[in-house]
């Protein structure tokens, strides 16, 4: 995994997942991302191949700002301790969001999740496995292996509201489109910092996995 060096102090990371900032020291820098290979890049996008890798990740129901709030605690227990053999898992970058709308790879054989429903996921790190992981004790989060896939990605700044979200998923599609690629999957959100972060230092990136 490659290494992106980020402060996450307790009351921040409290803030957001609605922990008592008392409760945890400072958590630490030095934070994990995924790995992946460039394959291509044209301006602002990217066509990158993620290896196969481990995720743990719940499903929650609301609008997307608060799905990843209460998917982010939801987690954020589990890593912190809360799981069958009470180890901590090191914090990882970025928060992942996705609707749990699926698409089929081969249209138009779609099958749509019922209401406004989000996966948020952490990708584990990578010196883990299916076995050395702790086992969850809240039935609501899931340890997943994901596959190799390959991604287009466009990475940005500020604040990831509706509008600029709208906007860069836009790019995205025009980019894939105009390249004759399909997408396989949702759009996919990842925010890499914490919630104190300043606007213009902020990395958010959006992925739509590619189909082939």
């Amino acid at each position: 995994m490659q290494k992106k060096f980020v402060l996450l102090t307790a009351a921040g990371l409290a803030g957001l997942a609605g922990l008592a900032a008392a409760s945890w020291g400072v958590v630490a820098s030095d934070v994990e991302t995924p790995d992946y290979t460039l394959i291509s890049k044209s301006g602002k996008i990217e066509v990158r191949r993620y290896p196969a890798m481990i995720v743990a990740e719940t499903t929650v129901v609301g609008s997307r700002e608060e799905a990843i709030k209460r998917g982010f605690r939801i987690i954020a227990d589990y890593i912190f301790g809360n799981n069958l053999s009470d180890d901590k898992v090191a914090m990882t970058a970025p928060v992942m969001q996705q609707s749990s709308q699926k698409i089929a790879m081969t249209a138009p054989v779609m099958q749509q999740g019922e209401g406004n429903s989000w996966t948020v996921r952490f990708v584990m790190p990578a010196e883990y496995t299916m076995e050395t992981l702790p086992k969850p004790g809240n039935p609501q989060v899931v340890l997943v292996e994901v596959p190799e896939k390959r991604y287009a990605a466009i990475r940005f700044s500020g604040l990831a509201g509706q509008t600029s979200l709208r906007k860069h998923e836009a790019e995205l599609k025009r980019f894939i489109a105009d390249n004759g690629l399909t997408s396989a999957s949702p759009v996919e959100y990842a925010f890499y910092n914490p919630p104190w972060t300043l606007p213009f230092m902020r990395r958010n990136e959006m992925l739509l996995e590619l189909a082939g």
